[in-house]
Parts: C-alpha cells; structure tokens; sequence
C-alpha cells in the first residue's frame, strides 16, 4: 500500500487526500512521527481537510502529547461537527488529562454520532 500512496503523490503532488491516506498507513504501522508529516502536508494542501485534522489528533494522543492532540481535534470539530470520531479521541484525551467532565461530554455526543459505527 505504501509504494502505491507514495506514486499517487508523485503523480499528483496536491493531492491532500493521498497524503492523508499515507498518513493513516504510517499510523497504523506505528510510525506516529511519519503520519503526523503526510497530516501536516494535507493540512498545508487543504487547511479545511478535517478528517487530516482528526487523524493528527490522534497520532498526538498515541504519542501521549494530549494538549496538542486536543488542539487538532477542536479544529476537525469545528471544521466538521459531525465528525464522531474527533469526540471519540477527544475525550480520550480529556480522560488522559483527568478531566472527566469534558471526556464524558466528548465520548456521550461520539455516541449521539454514531461513533463506535
């Protein structure tokens, strides 16, 4: 999958949306820092794209860097607020900070959303 995301970028180097895909195959395979550079780069190509926010948001709460998670998942929120998953991780945050009044407001709308599909 990664020789194919990395020929669509070559191809197509404005494509936000290949650079996010790359970044959520970097995420899955644990290269946070690798995910969080093709997040940036979408972001940079489509300061709308809240799904690339969301996806950064959650490469920082992996990486336990939670303000900064709660940064990027404000703005996916913003951008999108019917982003379920944004709320999702959003109050996995919140949790990880100790404060479990946001994350149950957080993990009750994710639900509202229909986040766990």
């Amino acid at each position: 999958a990664m020789q194919d995301y990395d020929e669509t970028i070559r191809l197509a180097p404005q494509d936000a949306i290949a650079y996010n895909n790359r970044g959520i195959a970097y995420r899955t395979l644990g290269q946070y820092e690798r995910s969080i550079q093709d997040y940036d780069e979408a972001i940079r190509l489509d300061p709308q794209y809240a799904l690339a926010y969301a996806v950064r948001g959650l490469a920082y709460y992996k990486l336990g860097q939670y303000e900064r998670a709660i940064q990027d998942l404000d703005e996916a929120i913003r951008l999108d607020p019917q982003e379920a998953r944004a709320y999702e991780i959003r109050g996995l945050a919140y949790q990880a900070l100790g404060n479990n009044s946001a994350a149950d407001r957080d993990l009750k709308k994710a639900i509202e959303l229909g986040y766990p599909p």
